[in-house]
Formats: structure tokens, C-alpha cells, sequence
């Protein structure tokens, strides 16, 4: 899988001899903006999280009650779905950070 530094570095596919054109990255952002967005990321990652608690709970929740009935049904599922879920949020991050990279050298 190739990263996105490495795809911005490729050569012009039609041929020109130039490369794709590099973004500045010694531009500024304005004042207060890096830690807004931190604080609705952290919101995200803390919101994605608690749903997937309250995910496993119900799902839990509803595995009791219909074993106490006697019915059958695909609870193992539905909780493969929620915590196919955690696993996602979990590894957002993550998957994100390599894909993008950090620092000045790309990687």
C-alpha cells in the first residue's frame, strides 16, 4: 500500500518531466485551531468509544433475555458487528497516522 507522501512524489503521468506540484508546509494555522480540532477529535474518539459500550451492554442485555425466553437468534452476530465497530474506532488513529505520516520527512 503506498503512502500518500510517496504518491504526491511520483512522477506527472503525462509525461511533462515535471512532478505533481508539493503543498507549502511551512505555512501557519491560525491561533487556537490546532487545539479546537484536537478537542472535536478527542469528542469523536470518546463518543465512538462509550457507543461501543453501550453497544456491547445492550447486545449483552438482549442475549439474556432471550436466552431466559428460550428464543434463539443471531445474537453472536450482532455483537461481532459491535465490536468490529471498537476495533474500527480503536484503530482509526492509528491507520490515519500511517497512511498520512508525521513529521517532516513524511513517514
Amino acid at each position: 500500500m503506498a503512502r500518500v507522501t510517496t504518491l504526491l512524489a511520483a512522477p506527472d503521468p503525462a509525461g511533462g518531466g515535471g512532478t505533481v506540484p508539493q503543498p507549502s508546509i511551512n505555512g501557519t494555522l491560525p491561533d487556537g485551531l490546532s487545539q479546537k480540532v484536537q478537542q472535536v477529535l478527542s469528542l469523536i474518539a470518546w463518543g465512538g468509544t462509550a457507543a461501543g459500550v453501550v453497544g456491547i451492554l445492550i447486545t449483552g442485555a438482549v442475549m439474556a433475555i432471550s436466552h431466559k425466553r428460550g428464543e434463539s437468534s443471531e445474537h453472536m452476530s450482532r455483537l461481532g458487528m459491535v465490536l468490529g465497530g471498537c476495533i474500527l474506532v480503536a484503530t482509526a488513529g492509528p491507520i490515519v497516522s500511517w497512511v498520512f505520516g508525521t513529521g517532516s520527512s513524511g513517514t
